[in-house]
């Protein structure tokens, strides 16, 4: 079955009070990527996953996971 990574940076983002391009910035990225990737556009590499994770002070297994695509 096809599986598709799935991710809670917008929820996490918002409950730490940042912005878009506050994050974007923290891990060095643009903001466009940050929205990408919060409408599920786009899928991290792993470098910039774990970035995230050390930006949102969180196990990445907290940000995202693998699902089943039905």
């Amino acid at each position: 079955m096809p599986m598709k990574v799935v991710n809670r940076v917008a929820e996490v983002r918002r409950a730490q009070g940042l912005t878009q391009a506050e994050l974007a910035d923290r891990v060095g990225v643009t903001r466009r990527t940050i929205i990408s990737l919060e409408k599920g556009n786009y899928t991290p590499s792993l470098t910039l996953g774990l970035m995230l994770a050390d930006a949102l002070a969180l196990p990445v297994q907290e940000i995202f996971a693998l699902v089943k695509e039905r």
